[in-house]
């Protein structure tokens, strides 16, 4: 039986840039390729959610975006890469493993690389997910007037960026009950330490402008879709989640209770179920 433990991290060679990628499960099963939101690199998909996704049947990808992890790098403020650079990298990353079409599960921000993906190449994409995101319409709520984000730290001191990353994650986390601080604290650490330059994490994604699709919106993707929101989350409040299902035909919305901008422990069980019935099929 193939394992579903990494497979260990590779360096590719990406649309002209060197990306890291990590794979679980066996090549044979369909493929969900997990894409990170802004400034998070594949860390923030937990290896152990990684290997409980393989365990269902799935293929499972996650990678370092530009400017995080061991992926490639820009000084900070002075990215030279477009918001289309970050999409085509998905692709460029699906053909660098030999996968025609993914199930593409896409975070926050960068649900707009899957809404991309999905209206201009949807021969590439089996399905999508859309975990913490939004249309971004002007009518809905703006973020909780209970988030209160820490203030910018010494990029020179990894101390100081840790607690800064930290009170962050905890500020996302909307007061969920699920919140574990020493596990944050310990992926945190982790990524500070295995980044090329986190003071270019912190804002190169936040410097370049978003783009759509050539043509079109949410309503014109054809791919089944499944929307994930937190009932805690105080960035995009659960509103936003709701809209993004009405505003895709036919799609579907799980609410996780008690989570928030973010995909905590207790609620895994219920997003891998829903992923695995999502997913269903033959090789992507």
């Amino acid at each position: 039986m193939t394992s579903l433990r990494s497979h260990g991290e590779q360096l590719l060679e990406i649309n002209g840039v060197e990306l890291c990628a990590e794979t679980f499960g066996d090549r044979a099963d369909p493929a969900i390729v997990l894409v990170a939101g802004a400034a998070a690199s594949m860390l923030w998909w937990d290896a152990d959610l990684c290997e409980e996704i393989a365990a269902r049947g799935r293929f499972v990808v996650r990678y370092d975006h530009r400017d995080t992890g061991r992926s490639a790098c820009c000084p900070p403020g002075q990215p030279t890469y477009s918001f289309t650079d970050l999409t085509l990298d998905v692709l460029g990353i699906q053909d660098a493993l030999g996968i025609e079409r993914a199930h593409l599960v896409c975070q926050s921000m960068f649900g707009g690389i899957g809404l991309v993906l999905g209206v201009d190449h949807p021969d590439r994409v089996a399905s999508l997910t859309f975990v913490s995101t939004s249309t971004g319409a002007d009518d809905l709520p703006p973020p909780s007037s209970d988030l209160a984000m820490p203030a910018e730290p010494d990029v020179s001191d990894a101390a100081a960026v840790v607690e800064y990353v930290v009170a962050g994650a905890r500020a996302y986390a909307g007061g969920s009950p699920y919140f574990d601080e020493t596990a944050i604290r310990a992926l945190v650490e982790r990524d500070v330490a295995r980044a090329r330059n986190y003071a270019s994490t912190l804002v190169n994604h936040f410097a370049i402008e978003p783009a759509g699709p050539t043509h079109g919106g949410f309503g014109d993707i054809a791919a089944p879709t499944l929307v994930v929101h937190g009932d805690h989350d105080p960035l995009l409040p659960l509103p936003h989640g709701e809209a993004l299902r009405d505003a895709v035909r036919g799609a579907e919305l799980l609410v996780l209770e008690g989570a928030g901008h973010d995909l905590p422990r207790p609620v895994w069980d219920d997003f891998v179920s829903a992923l695995e019935r999502h997913t269903e099929g033959g090789r992507a």
